[in-house]
């Protein structure tokens, strides 16, 4: 049998494959990352989800009279299911490349791609479940006040205050560092750094990274100050939905547009003090409107009780949903770019082992755990070797109130 590459196991191979992997990511290692080391094992398997309990939350008694309350855990499921990769083929005149010529001019650039289409599908669907905003609709940030108020909307959130991260596209990152008054920056490191390289390492108690890898949320066609919520007083604690009429039939909601309703203020999950802006909610479910209909939202209204996060003065009247005013996500049918400032625990990646079939030329690997396998399958008939690298891996936005968009 042939060798793989000169001087280089499988299991050198695929631990190459991923500290490639690795080092091309930005989004993914700066969330909470975990490994499961269960699904390739048998006797163990968990069917590809994961059941994680949120933190429990309470009310505080005043007074010595004990008053005890009830306990409801509430959980949420992550599953594993998506699968990537990037299989090749050499010759067996190729196969005997030097080590340094094949990272160059194989691993590195498949691990490029590899990783961009990893980090873009977590992106892309993550960033839905955000229903913090901060910044002007059709702006691109300018100055640090977007991303400094990103960082309220965190702290509001009860976010702890290390491990912020902001991700930001090359044009927001440019219009950032361009409109900062880099005076006001006290360490000599990071006044070089925006200079010479364009870009912050730290700012505004966030590290910054710069990606391509940023989606694009196009909103619904819907009306921009309708529909409007028919009575507040059928909304119960644990509800997902409102029920709305006014808009028009046959224009939709996005799964991502962000809303405010009018009269419904945030409150402190703490000590359930009512802040002074309105909540922010997000669509979770694409809806093509009728003359009434039934909306998914986010997050979980919770009018009174240990988990109250809203407020409202009365709960008996009707509520305009509003896109555009402050705390909306902008015009209707309108593209905006999804620069995100992040605690590392408002999202979750999670990758698993693959299978490894006996008598097969395979590898596994696991770095800073994320779970990578190797596979070489030999056509004798065309005298090539076929390679195929692959990932699996599940996500979820696990604390929303720990993320904030940035609009632009």
């Amino acid at each position: 049998m042939a060798n793989t590459i000169k001087n280089l196991s499988d299991g050198d191979l695929v631990r190459l494959a991923l500290a490639s992997f690795h080092n091309k990511s930005k989004f993914i290692k700066t969330i909470n990352r975990q490994y499961d080391k269960r699904f390739a094992i048998e006797g163990a398997k968990n069917g590809g989800s994961l059941l994680i309990k949120d933190p429990n939350e309470y009310e505080v008694t005043t007074g010595a009279i004990m008053n005890t309350q009830d306990i409801t855990e509430t959980t949420q499921t992550l599953t594993v299911a998506t699968q990537k990769h990037i299989a090749f083929a050499f010759s067996s005149l190729e196969r005997t490349m030097y080590v340094s010529d094949f990272e160059e001019n194989y691993m590195n650039p498949a691990m490029s791609r590899l990783a961009a289409e990893v980090e873009y599908t977590v992106l892309s669907n993550v960033y839905k479940n955000v229903y913090n905003l901060s910044g002007t609709p059709a702006t691109t940030p300018a100055t640090l006040g977007a991303v400094l108020n990103a960082g309220v909307k965190l702290t509001q959130g009860l976010a702890p205050d290390d491990n912020r991260s902001v991700l930001l596209d090359p044009l927001a990152m440019a219009a950032t560092v361009g409109g900062a008054s880099l005076a006001y920056f006290h360490k000599a490191s990071e006044l070089e750094r925006g200079f010479s390289e364009g870009f912050f390492g730290r700012a505004a108690g966030f590290d910054w990274y710069q990606s391509t890898m940023v989606p694009n949320h196009t909103n619904g066609t819907r009306t921009d100050s309708t529909p409007i919520v028919a009575n507040l007083a059928n909304v119960a604690n644990g509800d997902t939905t409102l029920v709305t009429t006014g808009q028009t039939s046959g224009q939709t909601l996005k799964a991502g547009d962000v809303f405010t309703c009018a009269g419904i203020y945030a409150v402190n999950q703490e000590t359930k003090q009512v802040y002074q802006h309105l909540q922010q909610f997000v669509v979770t479910a694409d809806k093509t409107c009728d003359a009434t209909d039934t909306i998914s939202i986010a997050p979980t209204i919770y009018k009174s009780g240990p988990r109250q996060n809203v407020y409202h003065a009365t709960w008996t009247s009707t509520a305009a949903i509003v896109h555009v005013a402050a705390g909306g996500s902008g015009t209707a049918s309108a593209v905006y770019p999804q620069n995100l400032a992040y605690h590392k625990d408002a999202f979750t990646f999670v990758s698993a082992d693959l299978h490894m079939e006996p008598g097969q030329r395979m590898a596994r690997a696991v770095i800073e755990d994320v779970a990578m396998r190797i596979w070489h399958v030999a056509d004798g008939i065309n005298d090539k070797f076929k390679t195929r690298i692959d990932v699996l891996f599940g996500y979820k936005t696990m604390r929303p109130q720990w993320a904030c968009r940035l609009r632009g």
